[in-house]
C-alpha cells in the first residue's frame, strides 16, 4: 500500500513585515540582499520581535482547516547549517511541550476521502539560493537573504494520500481556501511550496524536495512511487533519504540521508516568550473568518439558482467571488456568473492581467443589462469587455467608440436579410426543408452586421421572408 504525506509551505503574504522584525514581508520587489537588517541577518546582539498579525492570521488557516488551536503557543530554535540560514538555526514550533503549535488535528476532505492535518506551526522562511552560470564548471551560488525570517505557516498532513492525483487536488483546494481567507496569495513566486513524503508496503519514508509546482508535485511523486516499486520488485533495499526533482529530467536524485529531529537539536527559544491566545482572541478571529468556498458555493445554488458547476469555479476564485457579490443584484446573478466564468475568467487568467485590469463591477452589471435588453449583442458585449479591460471607460462610452450598437432598425436589418437571402439560394432552398439551417443565415447576417444585428429580430425577419412559421 502506497503512503504519501505533504510538508506544504505557505508565505503569509498579505503581512506588512517579516515575522520577527520590521523588514517587508514581500521581499520580491527589492534588489538581492536590500530587504534585510541585523534581527534578520541574525547579528548578535539583535532581538526578534514576534509578529502579533503573523499569529493571527497563522491562527486563521488553522480554524479553517478544523483544526484543534492552543492556549498558548512556544517557539523553538531549529539547529542546521545551511547557507541560505543566516542565523544558522531557525526559529519554528515542536510539540514536545504539549500541543504548543499554531494547530493540530485537522482535515479536508478530497474526493470523499479525509486528508487528516497532523499540525501546523508557525516560523521563519529561510533565505534563497540562486544558481548562475552556463555549465557546470561556471556555474556560480549565490545567497539572496531578502527572503530570511518571511512569515510562514508550515502544514504537516498524515500520510493518508494514496495517489499522486489526491495530492494534486488535495492543493488545489487548499491554494483556494488559504486565498479565500486573505492571509497569502498562492500565486506569487515561491509563496506555496510543498514537500512530499513517499512510501510503498514494507519501505522506508523518502521525502521530495526542491518541488516547482503542484504540476510537478505529481509528477515527482509518481515517479517516486515507481521507482520505489521497481526496487522492491528486484529485492533492493529502500533507504529512508532526501532526494530532488531533477526538472529537466524529470527525475527524482539522492540527495542527503534523511535528517532525525534529534539532529536539529531542537531548544527552546530563549528571546521570544511563550504567547497566550485567549479565548477572547479566538472568538474574535472566528468572527473575522471569511464565508467558506463550501458555503458560497452552496448559497450561489440555492439562492440564484447557478448551476453546481458555474457555483464551485465561481466560488472558489476570491478575484471572481468578489466581483461577482459586486456586480449582482439578485436578478441579474445568474446572467453575471455565466459572464465572469465564460468570458472574463479566460480574459483574466493571470495574477498580472487582474492587477492590470480596468474592469469594474458597474461595468460588468452594465453589459449584462444592455445584453438583456437588447441593446447589444453578445459578440458585441465581447468586443466592449475586451475594450472596458484595457481603459476602462464607461460601457455607453465603448459602445459609441467602437459602434457597437444593435442594428434593430427593421427597414435597415430587412435589406441586409435579402441580400443574404440572394447570396445563399442554396441555403434558401434547404431551410423550407429543413427549418434548422436558418441558423445558418442568422449567422451570415450576423458576419455583415459584424456581430450587431438583434438576434431575436433578425430570426424573425429571416422566417417572414422564407415563411417559415
Amino acid at each position: 500500500m502506497t503512503k504519501i504525506g505533504l510538508e506544504i509551505h505557505c508565505q503569509l503574504t498579505k503581512l506588512e513585515s517579516k515575522l520577527f522584525c520590521s523588514c517587508k514581508a514581500d521581499y520580491r520587489e527589492f534588489e538581492p540582499n536590500t530587504n534585510i537588517c541585523p534581527v534578520c541577518m541574525g547579528i548578535p546582539g539583535s532581538l526578534p520581535l514576534l509578529n502579533k498579525s503573523a499569529v493571527e492570521k497563522a491562527t486563521l488557516i488553522a480554524m479553517a482547516l478544523d483544526c484543534n488551536t492552543p492556549d498558548k503557543i512556544a517557539f523553538f530554535r531549529k539547529n542546521y547549517f545551511y547557507p541560505d540560514l543566516p542565523k544558522n538555526f531557525q526559529i519554528t514550533q515542536l510539540n514536545v511541550y504539549g500541543n504548543t503549535s499554531i494547530g493540530w488535528s485537522g482535515k479536508i476532505k478530497v474526493e470523499d476521502k479525509e486528508i487528516r492535518i497532523r499540525r501546523i506551526q508557525l516560523e521563519e522562511d529561510p533565505g534563497r539560493i540562486i544558481y548562475e552560470g552556463a555549465t557546470e564548471k561556471t556555474k556560480l551560488t549565490l545567497v539572496d537573504y531578502n527572503r530570511a525570517g518571511t512569515p510562514l505557516v508550515e502544514i504537516v498532513t498524515e500520510p493518508d494520500f494514496e495517489t499522486p492525483h489526491q495530492v494534486r487536488e488535495f492543493l488545489n483546494i487548499l491554494s483556494d481556501l488559504i486565498e479565500n481567507l486573505n492571509v497569502s496569495d498562492p500565486g506569487l513566486e515561491g509563496a506555496m511550496r510543498a514537500d512530499a513524503n513517499v512510501s510503498i508496503e514494507g519501505g522506508s519514508k523518502v521525502e521530495i524536495k526542491n518541488i516547482g509546482s503542484f504540476h510537478d508535485l505529481e509528477k515527482a511523486v509518481h515517479f517516486e512511487i515507481t521507482r520505489q516499486e521497481s526496487l522492491a520488485e528486484r529485492k533492493i533495499e529502500i533507504i529512508q533519504e532526501t532526494r530532488h526533482w531533477d526538472d529537466g529530467r524529470k527525475i527524482t536524485v539522492s540527495s542527503r540521508t534523511k535528517e532525525e529531529e534529534a539532529e536539529y537539536r531542537y531548544h527552546l527559544e530563549a528571546d521570544i516568550p511563550w504567547i497566550r491566545i485567549s479565548d477572547n482572541i479566538k472568538n474574535e478571529l472566528q468572527t473575522r473568518m471569511p464565508e467558506s468556498i463550501s458555503s458560497k458555493k452552496e448559497r450561489y445554488i440555492s439562492k440564484y439558482d447557478i448551476t453546481p458547476q458555474v457555483a464551485d469555479i465561481l466560488a472558489s476564485d476570491r478575484y471572481f467571488s468578489e466581483l461577482f457579490e459586486k456586480a449582482n443584484n439578485e436578478v441579474n446573478a445568474k446572467h453575471i456568473a455565466n459572464m465572469i466564468t465564460t468570458d472574463i475568467m479566460g480574459l483574466l487568467d493571470t495574477r498580472e492581467k487582474r492587477e492590470l485590469s480596468k474592469l469594474n463591477a458597474k461595468h460588468l452589471s452594465d453589459l449584462v443589462e444592455y445584453i438583456t435588453s437588447n441593446k447589444i449583442t453578445r459578440a458585441s458585449a465581447k468586443l466592449a469587455l475586451d475594450e472596458i479591460i484595457k481603459n476602462g471607460q464607461p460601457l455607453s462610452q465603448v459602445i459609441v467608440d467602437l459602434d457597437l450598437g444593435n442594428v434593430s432598425d427593421e427597414s435597415a436589418l430587412f435589406e441586409i436579410i435579402i441580400q443574404v437571402l440572394n447570396e445563399e439560394t442554396k441555403a434558401v432552398e434547404n431551410a423550407k426543408q429543413n427549418p434548422e439551417i436558418i441558423n445558418f443565415l442568422v449567422g451570415k447576417v450576423m458576419q455583415k452586421t459584424h456581430g450587431k444585428a438583434d438576434p431575436e429580430l433578425t430570426l424573425t425577419l429571416l422566417k417572414q421572408n422564407l415563411g417559415i412559421v
